[in-house]
């Protein structure tokens, strides 16, 4: 912060008085945009709209780090002052597109490689589900949280995040489970899940508190997930050798969850939805040509005819990102017998994954790096990529898969993960944007739109869990999946901005809203805690009532504090 400030003083026209200290206005004598280079960003509505454009560019506070677009200087130099309604509304489609595009990776093609990867390493149910399994569910709230935790500006943003998301899945979504369907909660488990995440939350009000989180509390973060996952794989341990069942033996690994409950949608028109009926009577050899374009549709015409309008709307939306995905992510499915091979597809995925990650990775600051100034990194990387899968494409064939297959699932993970951090940047800095146009903190942007979309593809999976009559399995999975949230979202978030001659992080609370945060996550698993024991575990529509009231009350009180109409000591 301070190298750029310096760096503008320095483009100045000289007799201007130089920038000493963000945070720290000039003296006086310059005029009022020269104040406003030592005020925070979000100061830029309060001056005349003549003068937003020169405040965003001249502010060092007002640089939104990474990403591929310069959202400030969109709306406030781009579009004419009376055109901020439209920006904004273009703005707010965009952040929809973003969620949609983390869902679609997270959905199709980052779960389906770990699932494929925990099956090459042999993992049990167990292990995989407390492991895989929740990193590819809250792969866009970690990877959101550690690119917040990137900038002390946009930290709020993760804790508004890691907490309001806390609230909203242990109140909204456990009692709307209750209330679709009645049931009777499992004891140990939830016991066990209840304890651990409220843990997480002392410790993370412990830090706020600090205001700053070291390595060794980092790292403690990422032991106690760790622990965590110890302790699952213990407790199914004991509970099996008391039923006589012993470990279940390494396999295949499969989500601990019916088959039924959501029909999967196919990735070609290959996969048919009528079963045998569309299926050749002799087998037939494809041309690579065929099977390269089958593999790139993201549309089953069969499926798109007997679906209704909306699905129609929202899979039209989707295509776009599914056809970039499909281009750039391979994906291994140990269920099919061909494992996903698609020859000409894979070994162009040889070539565009390894583009899509240099050229992702810093905004593509190092796939433009010229080697000695000459040669970018981009082309020697076509030229290395092409020379191998011209090799592939030459030693396998089209119907079967080679012995190797196993590492795409690797480059599909590392592909689809460049993908969601790459949308999650841009979350990011669109989310920061919006808060300096409506001047709103960080924190209540975290608790609100960040929360919810992160939270909403939870949402509908465990209610249509509880629908279809496993709500013991969907009430699980609220709370235990949020432990990995906070734990690896804060732990690994911070871990990855510290440095040996820094090994620190400050975690400044930009409002008194975080305390309200933190004892709203912590008196709603206290209720839990108490309520549900008190109930034998039995949990019907009153506790459901109960804690969808919860959430609108610290809802309300949230917001009220946001705007100032109700004022808490902070600590």
């Amino acid at each position: 912060m301070g190298q750029g400030a310096t760096g503008l003083a320095g483009a100045l026209p000289a007799g201007t008085p130089q920038l000493l200290d963000v945070g720290h206005t000039l003296p006086p004598g310059g005029d009022a945009l020269s104040h406003a280079r030592g005020l925070d960003c979000w100061e830029v509505r309060k001056h005349n709209s003549s003068e937003w454009c020169h405040f965003i560019r001249s502010n060092p506070d007002c640089r939104l780090d990474g990403g591929f677009l310069d959202y400030l200087d969109g709306v406030f130099c781009v579009f004419p002052p009376r055109l901020l309604p439209l920006a904004v509304t273009l703005y707010a489609l965009w952040l929809l597109y973003l969620f949609i595009i983390l869902g679609v990776t997270a959905e199709k093609f980052f779960c389906p490689n770990l699932s494929a990867i925990s099956t090459n390493l042999k993992l049990s149910h167990n292990v995989a589900g407390v492991t895989f399994l929740a990193f590819g569910n809250g792969a866009p709230d970690v990877f959101s949280a550690v690119v917040a935790f990137s900038d002390p500006r946009t930290a709020g943003l993760a804790i508004g995040a890691v907490f309001g998301a806390g609230v909203f899945v242990t109140t909204v979504v456990a009692g709307g489970i209750a209330l679709v369907k009645p049931f009777t909660a499992a004891s140990r488990p939830f016991l066990r899940d209840v304890i651990f995440y409220m843990v997480a939350v002392f410790l993370t009000f412990i830090i706020l508190y600090l205001g700053r989180i070291r390595l060794g509390e980092a790292l403690g973060y990422l032991g106690l997930y760790v622990f965590y996952v110890l302790t699952v794989v213990l407790c199914t341990w004991i509970h099996r050798r008391q039923r006589g069942d012993g470990l279940a033996p390494p396999g295949a690994w499969e989500p601990e969850m019916p088959t039924d409950v959501e029909e999967p949608e196919p990735s070609s028109t290959n996969s048919g939805d009528y079963g045998e009926e569309y299926r050749p009577l002799l087998p037939s050899r494809e041309s690579s040509l065929r099977i390269l374009t089958s593999a790139l549709s993201p549309l089953d015409c069969r499926k798109w005819r007997r679906k209704p309008w909306y699905w129609r709307l929202f899979k039209a939306f989707r295509v776009p990102v599914e056809l970039l995905l499909l281009l750039t992510v391979p994906v291994v499915d140990p269920d099919k017998d061909d494992l996903n091979w698609r020859r000409p597809l894979n070994c162009l995925h040889i070539l565009t994954s390894p583009l899509l990650c240099v050229l992702t990775l810093k905004s593509g600051a190092y796939g433009l790096y010229q080697i000695q100034g000459v040669f970018p990194v981009w082309a020697l990387v076509t030229l290395v990529a092409s020379a191998l899968a011209l090799i592939i494409f030459i030693t396998t064939s089209n119907e079967e898969p080679p012995k190797y297959h196993c590492v795409f699932a690797f480059l599909g993970f590392l592909a689809s993960t460049m993908w969601i951090n790459a949308a999650a940047t841009e979350l990011v800095n669109i989310l920061r944007t919006l808060g300096i146009i409506f001047q709103l903190s960080n924190t209540v942007l975290g608790l609100t739109l960040l929360a919810w979309g992160n939270s909403i593809g939870d949402t509908f999976s465990d209610l249509t869990m509880a629908r279809q009559g496993y709500p013991r399995m969907a009430f699980s999975a609220c709370f235990g999946g949020i432990i990995f949230n906070i734990l690896v979202g804060v732990g690994l978030g911070c871990l990855l901005q510290m440095s040996s001659s820094q090994p620190l992080v400050k975690l400044e609370p930009d409002s008194s809203l975080v305390w309200v945060l933190a004892g709203a996550l912590g008196l709603s698993l206290a209720f839990s805690l108490v309520t549900v024991p008190a109930q034998c575990f039995q949990l019907g529509k009153a506790y459901g009532l109960c804690l969808i009231a919860y959430y609108l009350l610290f809802l309300c009180l949230a917001l009220l504090t946001e705007f100032r109409v109700i004022h808490f000591p902070t600590p």
